[in-house]
């Protein structure tokens, strides 16, 4: 095992966290979110996204540091966000079915905290209106600028907005752009596509401003255009991953300055033979929607998965001599966001011992409501 008890990430007291786990840094965790209010400018201009850590500790760290406005994927999220005090809080997704009903029991449950969704279709934007008889829901146009997942064109959001203001149970507060598809490594390629990208949203708030009198709030953006879209005044920066950072946006965005702050532990489970053995991090572990590695090891950086099942990864290293059944590995997942959804608490790490534990929050799809 290649571990120095002078790496960030080692820890003196493994025997107190079994595996696989996931360990976090909360002194790491505070500075990417100080950094990413510096990039922003302000705490005013950050949104950020809480599907990567689901956590309540992480919300209430935000929330201490100045951040008020946030976003979030489920309603098991926003009720997270609304325990912790949050006063503005974005679903970010889809409201149809009894997600509706979910929403309207949220915002009867938590009334210090402003709920708002996305509406992308006449007829989501009407069933919305009509649960929402008796309060007005705040709702943001999703604007399709690329991703092509969701959302409406710019050109033809218009009269979507115009439609949606005649309903009384809700009203258009913002525009909504996601533009997660650029992924450029070149930071001015990457600032140059998503400029362009984000013109039409540009042209659409004037429009509406002249033509319908409203002054809509913007949120735009994800991590790898974080950068880009602090540049723009008036502008709501909606970054995630940036919390706990992993090896798949740190190749990819070089140029932004987060530190890895989630660490996956792992232990060699079998030696198999002289150049392959075996760890306790199966599917169940680690995030497995992309294809191997699937996780960088900090302590075996030469070390290849080469094999993964639902609780094994068989791994092939130039010498397996070196190791013993019981070593710890430790490595950071190429996809920290499903990582955390498999876990229902993690490990916190300071000075280099585990001290405790820390629930995550909103890894199921309900709380109370």
């Amino acid at each position: 095992m290649n571990t120095s008890l002078t790496d960030w990430y080692a820890v003196r007291n493994p025997e107190l966290a079994t595996s696989p786990t996931l360990l976090i840094y909360p002194d790491r965790v505070l500075y990417n979110i100080r950094e990413a209010i510096r990039m922003a400018g302000d705490a005013d201009r950050m949104r950020p996204h809480v599907k990567t850590h689901k956590m309540r500790t992480v919300s209430d760290m935000m929330l201490a540091e100045g951040i008020t406005r946030f976003k979030c994927a489920t309603i098991a999220e926003a009720e997270m966000l609304a325990q912790a005090g949050a006063p503005d809080v974005l679903l970010a997704y889809a409201a149809v079915g009894p997600t509706i009903d979910r929403l309207h029991q949220l915002q009867e449950a938590y009334a210090d905290t402003e709920f708002s969704c996305l509406i992308d279709h006449p007829d989501a934007a009407k069933a919305l209106a009509e649960a929402f008889t008796d309060r007005t829901l705040a709702v943001y146009v999703d604007l399709n600028v690329g991703m092509n997942r969701t959302g409406i064109k710019p050109g033809k959001a218009f009269d979507l907005i115009r439609y949606a203001q005649t309903l009384p149970g809700i009203r258009v507060v913002g525009l909504h752009a996601y533009d997660g598809h650029l992924r450029d490594t070149d930071l001015a390629e990457r600032i140059r596509k998503a400029d362009e990208a984000f013109a039409p949203v540009d042209t659409l708030r004037r429009q509406v401003l002249e033509h319908l009198g409203l002054d809509l709030l913007v949120v735009a953006g994800g991590t790898p255009t974080f950068p880009c879209h602090t540049r723009r005044t008036g502008v709501m920066t909606s970054p995630g991953t940036f919390v706990f950072w992993d090896a798949g946006y740190a190749a990819i965005t070089p140029d932004q300055p987060f530190d890895w702050a989630a660490v996956v532990m792992t232990r060699v489970i079998s030696i198999i033979d002289e150049q392959t053995l075996c760890l306790d991090l199966g599917h169940k572990a680690i995030a497995a929607e992309n294809p191997l590695p699937r996780i960088v090891f900090l302590n075996e950086p030469d070390a290849q998965p080469i094999g993964q099942s639902e609780e094994h990864m068989v791994v092939r290293m130039a010498d397996t001599s070196t190791c013993k059944p019981g070593d710890v590995w430790y490595g950071i997942p190429i996809h920290i966001c499903p990582t955390v959804a498999l876990y229902n608490s993690v490990f916190v790490v300071e000075n280099g011992q585990v001290i405790g534990t820390w629930e995550v929050t909103a890894r199921g799809r309900k709380l109370t409501i």
